[in-house]
């Protein structure tokens, strides 16, 4: 089953695990993608950031990202997407 977003991390991000726990308990379903394992990850999240490689950065399906996010705003997005 396919997420909602794809959220962009890396294993060592503290930020990324509270993010992950918090969507996961409110049953929020997301996909997963390391940006330490995938290149080209690694350059979208870049290209978000201003050249940074800033995790967690989420991409919704209407091409939008946010950056290290807090649960109300991933909220507040997925409604906005659906209205």
């Amino acid at each position: 089953m396919s997420g909602q977003f794809t959220m962009y991390s890396t294993p060592w991000c503290g930020y990324c695990h509270r993010l992950k726990g918090q969507l996961e308990r409110e049953g929020i379903a997301f996909d997963v993608v390391d940006i330490e394992q995938d290149p080209a990850a690694a350059d979208l999240v870049m290209a978000a950031n201003g050249g940074n490689q800033t995790v967690p950065t989420l991409v919704y399906p209407d091409g939008s990202a946010q950056t290290n996010p807090s649960l109300a705003q991933v909220k507040a997005k997925l409604a906005s997407l659906v209205a």
